[in-house]
C-alpha cells in the first residue's frame, strides 16, 4: 500500500524514494523473521470450503456456454449482473446447493476469465487498448448562476459534478485533536448516492469510503491552491458521485480542478487523476491497465489511484491484492499513469484554460486591511464592543490576526465599510489633514469634535474664527458639523483642531459682534499709536 502527498513531485523522484525504501523494509522483514523463528507459534491453517462438484457441473451445464460472451458484452457491468442473478436462479433450484458458496464460484470465474484474457490475449472487457482512457468531458460552470463554482467531469461510465462555496475566513474548520489544532481553510467532501450505482438505497451518514476519497481529493488539490494572503477564501467543495463505473474519487480531482477554475480560485495549476489496474500471474507475466472501469477494479490485483499536474505529483493511493508489486512494475505503472494525467488535462483545458478573473456575484467579497498589532484592542473594544458595533452598523464578518491582519466579509459593499470605518478608527492623524468634523462638547474654551469613527479633538476659541469670540455657544452647536484641519498632535496623543485654518469664512460673526469689529475698523485712522509723554510740572 502506499499513501503520499506531495508538491508536484517528479515521478523519477517518487521511484528513487520508493526504491530507497524498499531496501530499509528488506531489512524489517528479515528481522521479523528472525524473530518469528526465535519466538514465533505456528499459526491456524484455515481451510477454505470447496464450492464442489455439483456446483461446478451446474454452471458448465447452464453457463459456461455464454459465459464469455455476456462479461465481454457490449453491456459491460449490467450484463455480468445479469448473468450472475439468472445463476443463482438455477442454484436455487437445486436443493442443498449452497447460494454463497455458488456466488463465490461465479465471482472466481470472471476473476479467471478477466486475468486469462487480459494476460494472455492482450484483451479488455469493454475492447480498449491497454493504454486507452474512455471518452472523457469536461465542463466549467453552466448550472446555476447562484452556485460560486461547478465542475462536470466524465470519464466513460464515471460522471462526477463538483459544486464549489466560497467563504470568509470565520467560515474555516476548527481542529481542535490531541496532535493537531488549527483551522482548516479547504474542505473537501464526497458523496457516493445510492443511485450512481443504479441502486435504491437510502442515503446515510458518512462512511469510511466516502471520508477517504474526500480526504484523497483534497490532498490532491492542495498543493495548488493559494496562500491566505492572496486568496483569504475558505473554500469547500462537495463532489457528487452521479454514476459510478471506476475510481469517482480521481474523477473528482479532475471535476473539482475545473470548479476552482470557474470560482476564481487562482490555483497554480490544473490538476488531474487516473487510476491504472494490474492483472498478475507472475513478476515476468502481467499486464498494466490505464483507467479502470468496474470489473477491472473489482476484479484486478491492484488500485493505483495517481494525481497531479503536469509537472509532477500532488497524491498517491496505492492498494493491492497481492503480496507486493515489483518496483519495475510500479515505474511502467507511473509512466502510464502521467501520459493518461496530460491527456485529462488537455480535455480540461479545452473547457477553461484558467481561472476567471472575477469570483461569482454571489459570493461573499473580502477586504483586507492590515492595522499595528497594539491597535488591535483598540478595534475589539472592551469585550468585544467595538468590532461588534461595527458588524451590527455594517453587516460584515470581521476576523483579525494577532500580526494585524483584517479581513472584512460581506455582501452589497458591506465589507468595504467595515474596512473604512477600521481605517478611521485606526488612522493615526498628522498635521495638515482636512476632515468634516461634528461638535461633540461645547466648552468655555473652545469645542470637541468628532473626526472619523471616534477620534476627537479640541477646536481651542481662538482657532474657531479670525475674529474675536467671547462665547462658543453664540457660535457653536452640539451636532453641528464644521471642516477642521489638524494642527498638531502632541506628544500624549492629543489632537488639536482649527476651523479657520480649514475654512476661514465657515464661522461668521453674528450682528452684534459685526457691529464691534466695524466700529473697532472704523476708528482706526491707520497710523501707529503715539507715545504718551506727559506735561512737565511748573517749577520742575
Amino acid at each position: 500500500m502506499i499513501e503520499m502527498g506531495g508538491k508536484e513531485i517528479a515521478e523519477d523522484v517518487i521511484m528513487e524514494g520508493l526504491a530507497y525504501a524498499s531496501k530499509e523494509i528488506e531489512k524489517l522483514q528479515t528481522f521479523q523473521k528472525e524473530i518469528v523463528a526465535k519466538r514465533g507459534k505456528a499459526k491456524r491453517v484455515i481451510v477454505l470450503e470447496d464450492v464442489g462438484e455439483d456446483i461446478k457441473a451446474l454452471f458448465k451445464e447452464k453457463i459456461s456456454a455464454k459465459f464469455e460472451s455476456t462479461i465481454w458484452g457490449a453491456a459491460g457491468r449490467a450484463s455480468e449482473y445479469a448473468l450472475m442473478e439468472e445463476w443463482l436462479g438455477y442454484v436455487k433450484e437445486v436443493e442443498g446447493m449452497s447460494d454463497k458458496l455458488a456466488e463465490a464460484y461465479f465471482d472466481d470465474m470472471v476473476n479467471d476469465l478477466l486475468h486469462d484474457k487480459a494476460i494472455n490475449d492482450s484483451k479488455r472487457p469493454d475492447g480498449r487498448g491497454f493504454d486507452d482512457v474512455r471518452p472523457l468531458f469536461a465542463q466549467a460552470g453552466g448550472v446555476s448562476p447562484v452556485l460560486h463554482g461547478t465542475g462536470i467531469f466524465y470519464r466513460g461510465g464515471t460522471h462526477v459534478l463538483s459544486a464549489l462555496t466560497l467563504g470568509g475566513p470565520q467560515d474555516s474548520q476548527i481542529l481542535e485533536g490531541m496532535e493537531v489544532q488549527g483551522k482548516k481553510r479547504y474542505m473537501h467532501h464526497y458523496n457516493f448516492p445510492p443511485f450512481s450505482s443504479g441502486e435504491t438505497g437510502r442515503m446515510g451518514g458518512m462512511n469510511r469510503r466516502a471520508i477517504g476519497h474526500g480526504a484523497l481529493a483534497e490532498k490532491a488539490l492542495i498543493p495548488v491552491l493559494p496562500e491566505k494572503d492572496i486568496f483569504p477564501y475558505t473554500i469547500r467543495i462537495v463532489s457528487e458521485s452521479m454514476a459510478s463505473n471506476g475510481s469517482t474519487s480521481m474523477a473528482s480531482v479532475c471535476g473539482s480542478t475545473l470548479a476552482l477554475m470557474d470560482a476564481g480560485v487562482p490555483i497554480t495549476e490544473p490538476v488531474a487523476g487516473i487510476a491504472s489496474g494490474l492483472m498478475m500471474e507472475t513478476e515476468s507475466k502481467y499486464k498494466v491497465l490505464t483507467d479502470i472501469q468496474g470489473p477491472e477494479d473489482h476484479h484486478g490485483d491492484m488500485d493505483f489511484k495517481v494525481a497531479g499536474t503536469k509537472n509532477g505529483v500532488t497524491a498517491i493511493q496505492m492498494d493491492v491484492k497481492v503480496g507486493g508489486i515489483p518496483l519495475p512494475i510500479l515505474k511502467e505503472a507511473f509512466a502510464k499513469a502521467k501520459a493518461a494525467r496530460l491527456t485529462i488535462l488537455e480535455t480540461m483545458k479545452l473547457a477553461i484554460a484558467a481561472p476567471r478573473t472575477d469570483i461569482s456575484a454571489y459570493a461573499p467579497k473580502i477586504v483586507v486591511i492590515k492595522i499595528k498589532p497594539d491597535q488591535i484592542g483598540m478595534v475589539i473594544g472592551s469585550g468585544g464592543k467595538t468590532v461588534n458595533e461595527i458588524r451590527e452598523q455594517t453587516g460584515a464578518e470581521i476576523d483579525i490576526e494577532d500580526d494585524g491582519t483584517v479581513f472584512c466579509t460581506g455582501k452589497n459593499g458591506s465589507a468595504e465599510k467595515a474596512r473604512d470605518i477600521i481605517a478611521e478608527m485606526t488612522h493615526e492623524y498628522v498635521a495638515g489633514e482636512i476632515f468634516k468634523g461634528v461638535v461633540t462638547r461645547l466648552m468655555d474654551f473652545g469645542a470637541f469634535v468628532k473626526i472619523g469613527f471616534s477620534a476627537e479633538g479640541l477646536v481651542h476659541v481662538s482657532e474657531m474664527a479670525s475674529f474675536r469670540i467671547d462665547r462658543v455657544s453664540d457660535y457653536m452647536k452640539e451636532g453641528m458639523e464644521v471642516p477642521v484641519v489638524v494642527k498638531e498632535v502632541d506628544d500624549k496623543g492629543r489632537i488639536n483642531l482649527s476651523i479657520k485654518r480649514a475654512d476661514v469664512n465657515f464661522i461668521k460673526p453674528n450682528e452684534h459682534d459685526a457691529k464691534v469689529i466695524n466700529e473697532h475698523r472704523d476708528g482706526d485712522n491707520g497710523t501707529a499709536p503715539k507715545r504718551f509723554v506727559p506735561t512737565p510740572k511748573p517749577g520742575v
